[in-house]
């Protein structure tokens, strides 16, 4: 079978030409995240060979977990152009009177949390075993 992540995904629905501008603040929006947390992550953009069905540039985020030794998988967003928009027909006019045009579609996932709590878990151990918090998730602690 396949691997089962929770997170939650979303659809953005662009005229064309800001779709690609769209995926570069998407995965920055991961990026902070990631950043936020202190710990190392990469970004990496899928070879043609491994995009999705209807993607045209997929970004995988990915951060370092070293109990295990490998980059866990915790976003993927990807440009999907007009395929998805011409195969359910979704189009929009960008001006009145104006011939109708395909949108460009962007699907996107937030963090797969169970793999960035492994990941925090992993960086933030100490050598007795206890975890220390993250600064940037301290003010939602309760001590």
């Amino acid at each position: 079978g396949g691997t089962s992540l929770t997170r939650w995904s979303f659809i953005s629905l662009l005229s064309r030409g800001k779709s690609d501008e769209e995926l570069e603040k998407l995965v920055a929006d991961a990026e902070d995240v990631c950043r936020r947390l202190a710990i190392a992550y990469r970004v990496v953009q899928l070879c043609t060979g491994d995009l999705g069905f209807a993607a045209c540039k997929t970004y995988d985020i990915e951060m370092w977990a070293p109990g295990s030794g490998e980059w866990l998988e915790v976003s993927s967003c990807s440009n999907c152009g007009d395929f998805q928009a011409r195969r359910a027909n979704i189009r929009y006019r960008p001006e009145p009177g104006a011939r109708p045009c395909f949108v460009h579609t962007l699907n996107g996932s937030g963090l797969a949390l169970p793999r960035v709590l492994i990941s925090v878990l992993e960086n933030y151990q100490q050598p007795d075993g206890t975890v220390l918090v993250p600064e940037v998730l301290q003010p939602y602690m309760v001590i």
